[in-house]
């Protein structure tokens, strides 16, 4: 298994000035409120477990939290909201998948066919990309904060932890662990008991075989993330760019 593309996940997130913590709460919101339709027991309920880390990550206020979670079971009142996934295609021929949550189907689907559109990208039909891509948990590392654990320890505890493969990236200083989407839980769990600290932890669409780039593709690819990005729906974008 290869490096992947997780855009728009906890790690890019992080970087987040403060005047985007609000639009990165409202983003989770949405999410935590998504996946308390399936139960408002985070240990019943890995999906609302796994947006509950995330929510805690950004120190999103404990009353968000609750708020998100009622508007999820039903006990608040809230915008219909409804999870959406586009196929597509980026400069250089990169598979692209974009995920979201949105109170307007038809209108989020325009603006990620005009943000595409804008850096020469386009939509694929459903199926068209996804095929490149496999469904895992990832836990990703930074090294430099591992009290003084070597890239050697690192590796050789990850595997003991029951890590499928791992990946370290190329143009950050970070590792990433592959596990089984259901021993995802198991896994972190394991490493956090060797005293690991971890950076982030989610299910993510993986490339099968990540691709390079030119600079000026890599460049608009760039544009193209940050942008969908910054659209209030989209919650997750992953691709075959090589990182």
């Amino acid at each position: 298994m290869s490096g992947h593309s997780h855009w728009a996940g906890i790690k890019h997130k992080k970087q987040a000035e403060d005047q985007k913590r609000g639009k990165i709460f409202s983003k989770l919101s949405r999410m935590i409120s998504v996946a308390a339709r399936e139960g408002a027991d985070p240990e019943m309920n890995p999906k609302l477990r796994q947006a509950l880390e995330e929510a805690k990550a950004f120190n999103m206020p404990k009353e968000n939290i609750e708020r998100a979670i009622k508007r999820g079971t039903g006990e608040l009142e809230g915008a219909k909201l409804e999870e959406v996934s586009y196929e597509a295609f980026g400069p250089g021929g990169v598979a692209i998948i974009i995920e979201g949550i949105t109170d307007n189907k038809n209108r989020t689907f325009q603006e990620v066919k005009q943000i595409l559109q804008k850096y020469s990208g386009k939509l694929a039909e459903s199926g068209a990309v996804k095929w490149l891509f496999v469904r895992k948990g990832v836990i990703t590392i930074n090294p430099n904060i591992q009290n003084s654990m070597s890239k050697e320890d690192l590796e050789l505890k990850a595997i003991e932890a029951g890590a499928e493969d791992i990946y370290w990236h190329k143009t950050e200083d970070l590792l990433d662990i592959y596990t089984k989407p259901e021993e995802l839980d198991k896994v972190k769990k394991n490493l956090e008991a060797q005293g690991i600290k971890i950076e982030s932890v989610s299910l993510d669409w993986v490339p099968k075989d990540p691709i390079e780039v030119n600079d000026k593709d890599r460049e608009e690819l760039t544009k193209l993330f940050e942008e969908l990005d910054e659209n209030d729906a989209v919650q997750n974008i992953y691709s075959t760019l090589e990182i």
